[in-house]
């Protein structure tokens, strides 16, 4: 059911559009009817489903915004959650105008709060005890309170805050509505229910209502260094025309919409770092199609409802398996079947059998494609695009510029291949992609041709000493090549660059410095993919990578240098605009 059909106001359906909400989750549909009656109800519901707008839209209306009163009271076990859930109160009542949100806990100074309570907030979003404080000090008053929501009631009374809860509970006007959301009905919550509910409905959401069953469900036994090239075939090998990626965290957001891009993929990224403003505009340049991938966090993508999604790629499993479910309902719908992809490195595996039990679904294994098969994939659909291209009406404009080149000493043939130099390229270097995306493993950012166990970044191969290799941890000192980068001290202290050794710099090579180092998150072997990418060159002509904490210094043949620093001019690696330089130091 989409929100505008359920009665609501035209300026809470504007807010709700606003946010990128469009269609009403199950418990949202089933409560908000109800609540908008006045009823009491209790609704249970796990996290992830919707709880703060199914309560949080029929508080919205339930104001008299004219009357300058407290008229909803919300109660919350954490100051985080008081403060999400206002937050997306705020949200949601931005085109309400005059209606105020406040929310008060612990931590906060009481004075501040006692001062925003004497200037007016018609809902109140509140810890226990912190609730409690300001019925004591009558700063907030209750008198006009017609409306008290209990969200998580379990957490509460696991918490302890059953007492609380009930004075807060007996101290309020007795004609109210009393709103009670947990995620199980165990007996205390049908305790409390039973006295401080008038008749109320119970609206349940079953696990099985969760499940989808229009969405093919695959994963894929990955290795962290994968990730990037596995989503890259999918897409391939797919098809994919429009798509959403999510990520755990804003970081690796970001990170893989880089990674994308370098790729020639049109992504975008949602999250919450991002201004309304922001977030309104991704949307609806990917509503438009001028992004045709959206790379976001669970957070940020909640309520997304955009129509055409081919698939959802899970580029890091759910940390909370709810939001599995939530991840693959953006597509598959209206009727039409989705796809889902996950991928799922080793120790992870526990993770997806959780899911498979709480979904009551079996996600299948996809095997990673082989080269000869990409390969194969790629050239088919090039060919298929000439072909495309050659029927177009207009194809024969170029036959002038054809005759052009001719002039010039160029052939049709040299022209095709350079041309197919350029759109195959990635083919072209099949060493390359198998080092940088199986070899290196998940062993903190290690790249050597001679093996994965040995610790240092040199052609010959070299196995190194362990103790030289970075740690899975970060904790010690990495070394490339022969020279260490920092140093930690014995207890755990702060890291310290040394000054670095003298060292014999081979005459055929020069050696130049990059702006990014390890506080980037900078592997050698993203530097190696980034300068055979853009500046067309084998990555086997490169020679010794030393990465510090704040730069890098690589070694090229000479007559490489200005290709290589002509290819990276306003190029990124990692997200992180390069500026590289010959270096003159003997370091």
């Amino acid at each position: 059911m989409l929100f505008k059909d359920l009665g609501l106001s035209p300026e809470v359906v504007e807010a709700i559009e606003s946010i990128g909400y469009s269609e009403a989750t199950p418990i949202q549909e089933k409560t908000i009817p109800i609540l908008m009656t006045g009823k009491d109800l209790t609704g249970q519901a796990q996290t992830g489903t919707g709880k703060t707008a199914a309560f949080g839209i029929p508080a919205i209306e339930h104001v008299d915004i004219s009357i300058n009163q407290t008229q909803s009271l919300i109660l919350c076990p954490t100051r985080e959650l008081a403060l999400q859930v206002s937050t997306e109160l705020k949200k949601l009542a931005k085109f309400k105008k005059g209606l105020r949100v406040l929310a008060v806990y612990g931590g906060e100074s009481i004075e501040r709060q006692i001062k925003d309570l004497k200037f007016g907030a018609h809902i109140v979003v509140g810890t226990p005890g912190r609730i409690i404080d300001h019925l004591d000090r009558r700063t907030l008053n209750a008198s006009h309170l017609s409306q008290i929501i209990l969200d998580e009631a379990d957490e509460m009374l696991n918490m302890g805050f059953r007492e609380d809860i009930e004075l807060i509970l007996t101290r309020l006007p007795e004609q109210r509505q009393t709103v009670l959301f947990s995620a199980t009905l165990a007996p205390p919550i049908l305790a409390l229910a039973k006295r401080f509910q008038n008749n109320p409905e119970i609206i349940k959401i079953e696990r099985k209502e969760l499940t989808i069953s229009t969405v093919e469900q695959f994963y894929y036994l990955v290795r962290n260094a994968q990730k990037t090239e596995i989503v890259t075939q999918i897409i391939d090998l797919n098809n994919l025309q429009l798509m959403l990626i999510f990520c755990n965290t804003k970081r690796k957001v970001e990170e893989v919409t880089d990674e994308l891009k370098a790729y020639g993929h049109n992504p975008i990224s949602l999250h919450g770092d991002k201004t309304q403003r922001d977030r309104t505009e991704v949307m609806n340049k990917f509503r438009k199609g001028q992004a045709n991938i959206l790379v976001a966090t669970d957070v940020a993508a909640r309520g997304i409802d955009v129509t055409g999604v081919d698939a959802v790629i899970n580029y890091d499993v759910p940390l909370d398996i709810e939001n599995y479910v939530h991840r693959i309902g953006r597509t598959g719908r209206a009727g039409q079947l989705g796809k889902s992809f996950t991928l799922v490195t080793n120790d992870e595996k526990y993770k997806l059998r959780d899911i498979e039990r709480y979904t009551k679904a079996t996600i299948e294994k996809a095997e990673t494609p082989t080269r000869q098969e990409l390969v194969a994939y790629k050239k088919d659909k090039l060919a298929t695009r000439i072909t495309t291209e050659l029927e177009k009406p207009n194809i024969k404009i170029w036959a002038d510029l054809l005759e052009e080149y001719k002039e010039k000493g160029i052939t049709a043939e040299q022209i095709a291949i350079a041309l197919l130099s350029k759109e195959m390229k990635d083919l072209a270097e099949p060493e390359r992609r198998e080092r940088t995306f199986e070899d290196r493993g998940d062993r903190g950012g290690r790249f050597e041709r001679g093996g994965d166990r040995g610790g240092r970044f040199e052609r010959g191969g070299d196995r190194g000493d362990r103790r030289d290799g970075p740690r899975r941890d970060g904790r010690s000192s990495e070394r490339f090549g022969d020279r260490p980068a920092a140093s930690r001290d014995r207890d755990g202290g702060e890291r310290r660059e040394r000054t670095p050794r003298p060292r014999t710099s081979d005459a055929s090579m020069a050696r130049l410095f990059v702006n990014v180092g390890r506080i980037d998150r900078i592997s050698p072997g993203d530097i190696v993919g980034a300068f055979a990418g853009e500046a067309n060159i084998k990555g086997s002509q490169i020679g010794q990578i030393d990465i510090f904490d704040k730069y890098s210094f690589v070694e090229l043949p000479h007559d490489l240098v200005d290709q290589v620093m002509d290819g990276m001019r306003n190029n990124k690696i990692k997200g992180k605009s390069i500026n590289i330089e010959i270096s003159n130091g003997k370091q």
